[in-house]
C-alpha cells in the first residue's frame, strides 16, 4: 500500500470523530486506531501481513496458558510492587535502551516525569517511544530488553 494513502488515512482519522479506520486492498490491509489521550501518548498504525505470510510465520507463544495470559510468566501480586503500572500500547519487541551499546533509558529507583521516554517498542521496523504517563519513581521493570511484548502487557511500575 502506498505511503501517501496511509498518510491521507491518518489525516482523515485526525480530522474525524472516528476511533478506528481499517482499509483492505486485495491482500494488504491497514488499520489505524486512535487511543484516548489519557491512556497512551499516540496510536500507531498496525499493518497486517498477507494471509500466506501469516500462515507461514511461526507462532511465538507455545501454550494456551501463555496465550491466555499474554506471554510468559508474569510477576505475581507479591513480587510486583504497588504503584501505577505502565502497560504496552502495542505488540512488538521491547527495548530498554536506544541501541545495544547505549545505557538504558531508565533504571529501578530513578525518578521520571510524565512524558519522559522509558523504553521503545519495535513494531513493523518502526521504533515507538514508550513515555511515562505519570511522574514518579521507577519501582520495577517487568520485561526484559529484547523480549516480545503483547498489547496491554505490564512493562513498568511507577510509584
Amino acid at each position: 500500500m502506498d505511503l501517501r494513502k496511509i498518510k491521507k488515512l491518518i489525516d482523515l482519522l485526525e480530522e474525524s470523530n472516528l476511533a478506528e479506520i481499517e482499509i483492505k486492498e486485495g491482500e494488504e490491509s491497514v488499520r489505524l486506531a486512535r487511543v484516548p489521550k489519557g491512556n497512551y501518548q499516540a496510536a500507531a498504525p498496525v499493518y497486517a501481513a498477507p494471509a500466506e505470510a501469516r500462515a507461514a510465520a511461526p507462532m511465538p507463544m507455545s501454550s494456551p496458558t501463555e496465550s491466555a495470559t499474554g506471554g510468559g510468566a508474569k510477576p505475581g501480586g507479591s513480587d510486583q510492587p504497588e504503584g501505577h503500572v505502565m502497560r504496552s500500547p502495542m505488540v512488538g519487541t521491547f527495548y530498554t535502551s536506544p541501541s545495544p551499546d547505549k545505557p538504558a533509558f531508565v533504571t529501578v529507583g530513578q525518578s521520571v516525569k510524565a512524558g519522559e521516554t522509558l523504553a521503545i517498542i519495535e513494531a513493523m521496523k518502526m521504533f515507538n517511544p514508550i513515555e511515562a504517563d505519570v511522574s514518579g519513581t521507577i519501582l520495577a521493570v517487568l520485561t526484559e530488553s529484547g523480549s516480545p511484548v503483547e498489547f496491554d502487557q505490564p512493562l513498568f511500575v511507577i510509584g
